[in-house]
């Protein structure tokens, strides 16, 4: 079998260089309809020694599937940077994307790394931040979004400005920066200069932490009062009968019929006469 292989790639070889050999001579003397044919007898070369080793072949495509989920892994980053510099890209642009990739599953440990303490040291993340208005007064909301068309803004949010930072309930140290520790509320968009549909995500974030116990969240204190609650109160007890009660009479002297004062009816009718019928 080892035979087989190594004679089927000699020839694989020879008829590589053959083709390549013969589409550059008919390039420069006879043109592109003789390339094409040459290269159609090429095809059908290859295919025969396929037919007339379809063992050796197989083999060989099945050791390939073997070895490359074995390598693949070890090699990953190798590849993915020859990648990025056969791209062009090299340099801090490709340790910004590496580590834009880094962060992207695990975001809290860029809080953790030191290139965030060398940027931030101990301040949150929008303490160093200002808006960008006119006039003395800043508006009373802020941009609906940095980011448009993959395009940044100017002067982006504290949020968009690194990419690095990415709102996630997980990132506990990230939200603690933009949680009042005396009332517990989020702060508002515009003491912290985000935009607005970073702040949406940060508001959704602080409630799925505290949904899983990873932010504290506080309840409001309430002084229950007994009486409040109890069924001996005069409203929700048992209605109490009057002191002097005699059978016909109302229950209430004020269920009765009432017999007016005649001299403060006699008073009011002379106040209200111009519009009494």
């Amino acid at each position: 079998m080892n035979e087989n292989v190594k004679n089927t790639i000699i020839i694989l070889v020879k008829l590589r260089i053959f083709h390549a050999s013969s589409t550059f001579n008919f390039n420069l003397s006879t043109g592109t309809h003789l390339k094409d044919k040459m290269a159609t007898s090429t095809q059908n070369i290859v295919r025969a020694a396929y037919r007339i080793f379809p063992v050796v072949f197989q083999g060989t495509r099945q050791a390939q599937k073997i070895r490359i989920p074995f390598i693949a892994p070890a090699v990953r980053h190798f590849f993915c940077s020859a990648n990025l510099k056969s791209d062009g890209i090299d340099g801090p642009e490709l340790e910004s994307i590496e580590a834009l990739s880094r962060y992207r599953d695990r975001p809290w440990e860029y809080l953790e790394s030191e290139e965030y303490a060398e940027r931030y040291g101990l301040k949150a993340v929008w303490a160093d931040y200002r808006r960008n208005h006119k006039g003395g007064i800043p508006p009373q909301k802020t941009r609906k979004t940095c980011i448009r068309k993959n395009k940044r803004c100017g002067n982006p949010c504290p949020i968009c400005r690194d990419t690095n930072i990415i709102i996630h309930y997980q990132n506990v140290n990230l939200l603690q920066q933009f949680v009042s520790p005396y009332t517990g509320l989020v702060y508002d968009s515009t003491r912290t200069g985000v935009c607005r549909k970073q702040q949406k995500l940060l508001n959704k974030a602080v409630e799925t932490a505290r949904a899983h116990g990873l932010l504290p969240s506080q309840l409001p204190f309430v002084d229950y009062s007994g009486e409040d609650y109890s069924n001996s109160h005069g409203a929700v007890g048992r209605t109490p009968p009057p002191a002097t009660y005699t059978v016909g009479e109302p229950w209430y002297s004020w269920y009765g019929n009432i017999e007016p004062n005649e001299q403060e009816l006699a008073r009011v009718k002379k106040i209200y006469k111009a519009y009494l019928k």
